[in-house]
């Protein structure tokens, strides 16, 4: 076990255990771990910045059980940002990290933080999301389906006047995610993107599902709607996956997804540097393009009605 004292601006972290191994296949330690994470913090941040986040921790690496933590634990430093969220389940109330700052980020990696996941809405107002996701979960490893599939959302977000955006997941499937400007509740939300969804299997009914229950998909890949709901997550743009090789979250420009060589986990933390370097975040500024749903739900429906 060995330590060492990070200093970021005027927080000190006492590092206690850099040489333990987090990644045993790609002899990855804890202390490499929080170099990558350094590394991403200047494009990472603005995507935790402002929201609740769900800390997937492995602090006896990610051969062993891991853990989700959505409470601050009482021993971390004051400094770190906090929010209350209600747990709806527990009738009572928490207070979550917020990820604001690279300082934060280096604290919770020591922590055995690998995968920080955010909530679909900021602290300020955690009822009303900002982004609307759909994430799609191939039945197998093959990623023509996750392909095909957000393609397909592409184009019927796109002629609803929406601005979709995609991203590899660095598991299996992909997000495509919409920025919303916070004028619509979660309800409204889901059922909006429920409802596209479906319109989605309708044009592909062999392909693709918002069947819950696997042993009724089949072969067909699911559109998984279920996630914008209060307190739900998705794993945060950069993260690195708790799975072999590292592989990393990135987002992608539409252009990219017709590579052929693309898959989920295309890229991580041995390539990820060389792509920054030569390519901006395809996502940078995206909440630009924030959109209100309602002018959608009335184009949706047309849509439909003219099937």
């Amino acid at each position: 076990m060995s330590g060492k004292t990070i200093r970021i601006g005027i927080r000190t972290i006492e590092a206690a255990n850099l040489d333990d191994v987090i990644f045993p296949n790609e002899g990855i330690s804890q202390g490499d771990l929080i170099t990558v994470y350094r590394r991403l913090a200047e494009t990472m941040l603005p995507h935790l910045a402002g929201r609740p986040l769900t800390m997937q921790r492995y602090p006896d690496g990610i051969q062993n059980a891991g853990f989700y933590q959505r409470a601050v634990p009482d021993y971390f430093p004051e400094w770190i940002t906090r929010t209350p969220v209600s747990v709806k389940e527990d009738n009572g109330e928490k207070m979550a990290v917020v990820c604001d700052r690279e300082a934060t980020l280096v604290y919770l990696v020591d922590q055995g933080l690998v995968t920080p996941h955010v909530w679909l809405s900021r602290a300020d107002d955690l009822e009303s999301p900002d982004k609307l996701i759909f994430d799609l979960d191939p039945p197998d490893s093959e990623f023509e389906p996750v392909r095909e599939a957000a393609d397909l959302l592409r184009g019927l977000l796109t002629a609803l006047d929406l601005v979709p955006f995609v991203m590899t997941t660095g598991s299996r499937g992909a997000h495509v995610v919409v920025p919303l400007d916070r004028s619509a509740d979660f309800d409204t939300v889901r059922d909006f993107a429920r409802d596209v969804a479906q319109v989605a299997v309708e044009r592909k009914p062999e392909r693709l599902t918002i069947e819950v229950r696997k042993k009724r998909r089949g072969n067909r890949l699911f559109i998984d709607y279920l996630r914008n709901a209060y307190g739900q997550n998705s794993v945060a743009p950069y993260a690195v996956r708790a799975k072999p090789g590292a592989p990393v979250a990135t987002p992608i420009d539409w252009g990219e997804l017709s590579a052929r060589d693309l898959h989920s986990q295309t890229y991580t933390v041995k390539n990820i540097f060389r792509r920054l370097g030569q390519k901006d975040d395809p996502w940078k500024g995206y909440m630009r393009h924030a959109r209100s749903l309602q002018e959608a739900r009335s184009r949706l429906e047309d849509m439909v009605e003219s099937a």
